[in-house]
């Protein structure tokens, strides 16, 4: 196979990428899966380094590691009823042990533990709940002996980088289309010539023609990854994000609840990430017998039957960044896309009487709420919207009923003042 060079081989790739792109752009939410040998020990999925385990007494813990054979079909269940789109799953974390049948790495989970190609029963689980797929691939790999050395020794370098190629190679030939690769931290080296990504990145896009790629092998390719945070940036972007702020393996469930994410507070980081053009990879770290944990399931599912009821304000192509700059109530939040608004109430109130302004340069035609299209009375005054509220907050799920506003044309929306229009303060348009 001829490498391109790097900028020709970015011209290539921008040329299919809005065609690749299509469905995840729509997506806007998807599940991270981080499961491994850590997963029986519950201290981190960084547990085997911060820890600093001997390699050869870390590895007894593949003897012990059987996760139960549902156990992916409960994952792929779950982000289906949640409304998830698409699911990443660790394939070979930074510990070095694969969850497939790979001939390049024997320390893997058919040879040690389950006997079983895990891999392979997590991408049958998502065809049959119709998951897009995605594969996490380390670049770090903590158990083999050229791992750190490659950094300085030139020999070390080349087997890893071979090692690290004919690992992804398995992965890209094995299980029919793969919808995501999704690398992960390019360490020791610093650059993508370290790592050979020129050559790596097209024998992937060979075999896989449709794939999109991240860029966490030191090359830009197809979208961003910010790291729990939500900061949109200049082009595709998915924030991914642990479910309690501590660990992205699994950890006591009992202990970690008080930590972890609400219902509300996974909407609000949709409705963030929708509104600035971005996607969600919200994770779940699986017990050791890969069961899921408790305290991600009800929120889940609580999630998912909002989105049904909601789910026109988040799939789709919205307006990339108007996030930055719509800022409409105190208590609501909004998303939005041509003439359309969506807001979302998060503090029902208690008057009946929802004021929206900063919506400017449109005439309001109506007002509905989005489950069943009911509609709300409203008037609209000057830069003020009000709208005349029934007396119980409708959405009983979760609480955060959504109001689609839909206007004569697309509106402006205006930045934050400091201080009211009537008090000197002026609308600042974007």
């Amino acid at each position: 196979m001829s490498v391109l060079c790097k900028a020709d081989y970015e011209v290539k790739i921008a040329e299919t990428r809005d065609e690749r792109m299509q469905w995840w752009r729509e997506a806007r939410f998807g599940m991270f899966v981080h499961y491994g040998l850590y997963s029986e020990l519950g201290r981190n999925e960084w547990v085997m380094a911060l820890e600093n385990y001997d390699v050869e007494q870390y590895k007894k813990l593949a003897n012990s590691f059987c996760p139960r054979e549902e156990a992916p079909r409960e994952w792929a269940k779950l982000a289906k009823e949640a409304g998830m789109k698409y699911m990443v799953l660790t394939t070979r974390h930074h510990e070095g042990f694969s969850l497939w049948d790979s001939k390049v790495n024997p320390y893997n989970s058919v040879n040690y533990g389950p006997k079983r190609d895990i891999v392979k029963e997590f991408v049958e689980a998502c065809r049959e709940y119709d998951l897009k797929i995605g594969f996490y691939s380390s670049l770090m790999d903590w158990q083999h002996p050229d791992g750190g050395r490659c950094a300085y020794d030139s020999e070390a370098r080349k087997r890893f980088n071979d090692y690290i190629k004919e690992l992804n190679r398995e992965l890209m030939t094995q299980y029919g289309k793969i919808d995501i690769l999704w690398y992960d931290v390019p360490r020791p080296m610093e650059s993508h010539e370290g790592w050979n990504s020129l050559e790596l990145n097209q024998m992937v896009r060979e075999l896989q023609p449709h794939i999109i790629i991240n860029n966490r092998s030191k090359l830009d390719e197809d979208f961003g990854t910010p790291e729990e945070h939500i900061t949109a940036e200049d082009r595709d972007w998915e924030a991914c994000m642990t479910f309690n702020g501590i660990s992205w393996g699994y950890i006591d469930s009992d202990q970690v609840l008080p930590y972890s994410y609400t219902p509300q507070q996974i909407i609000r980081m949709i409705r963030k990430v929708t509104a600035s053009g971005g996607n969600l990879l919200l994770n779940v770290g699986p017990k050791p017998d890969g069961s899921l944990p408790k305290e991600v399931i009800e929120p889940l599912n609580k999630v998912g039957k909002w989105l049904i009821e909601n789910g026109e304000a988040v799939y789709g192509k919205k307006d990339k960044g108007n996030d930055r700059v719509v800022n409409v109530s105190g208590v609501c939040q909004a998303i939005c896309e041509n003439n359309k608004c969506y807001v979302l109430n998060i503090i029902w109130p208690k008057d009946q009487r929802l004021v929206l302004a900063g919506i400017m340069d449109a005439q309001l035609k109506t007002v509905r709420l989005l489950k069943d299209s009911s509609p709300i009375d409203f008037k609209q005054v000057g830069h003020r919207i009000i709208l005349d509220l029934p007396v119980k907050n409708p959405d009983e799920n979760v609480g955060i009923p959504v109001f689609e506003l839909e206007f004569d044309q697309q509106p402006n929306y205006a930045r934050c003042s400091y201080y009211p229009p009537l008090h000197g303060g002026k609308i600042y348009k974007p």
